[in-house]
């Protein structure tokens, strides 16, 4: 992706609000999903058991984890490029106002729209960032399955 005409640290203030697009779709398959179950532990019937969640839901589908949607945010900010590029580095920093919007059915894309939300100095060298992601099914712009604002701190030697 393209930066903002001067897109650097110093000038991070005055790209506020500036929209980065979206990123790549990625499927959200039910081998993902199993995998993700298998790392965090958390193997809920919901995620895993696809004849039960068929049979018992109103998916008709496993669903992907809230948090597997919330894990795609720093690829696609680094993807949409984000962080500046004269940046030493970027520390995740955490998130805020997370919300799981709607389902994501297993076998569907998702996309990532990044905005660039906050920019607070935090000392010598040290920039927190915060970005305001956006997660679609992929052809359903029209409605988010997951809001969550992220923070990131751009270091920059000193």
């Amino acid at each position: 992706m393209a930066y903002p005409t001067n897109y650097c640290v110093d000038t991070l203030h005055d790209h506020l609000g500036h929209d980065f697009g979206c990123s790549t779709s990625t499927l959200l398959d039910q081998s993902r999903i199993n995998h993700f179950a298998e790392c965090t532990g958390d193997d809920q019937w919901i995620h895993v058991d696809v004849e039960r969640a068929r049979l018992q839901t109103p998916f008709a589908s496993t669903i992907a984890h809230g948090l597997l949607l919330l894990s795609l945010v720093p690829t696609a900010q680094f993807e949409l490029g984000v962080y500046p590029h004269d940046a030493t580095n970027v520390l995740n920093y955490g998130f805020d106002k997370v919300r799981f919007l709607a389902p994501v059915p297993a076998g569907s894309r998702v996309v990532v729209q990044v905005e660039l939300a906050e920019v607070e100095a935090k000392g010598p060298g040290r920039t927190l960032v915060r970005c305001r992601n956006t997660a679609f099914i992929e052809g359903a712009q029209e409605r988010p399955v997951m809001v969550a604002e992220s923070m990131g701190m751009v270091l920059m030697d000193a």
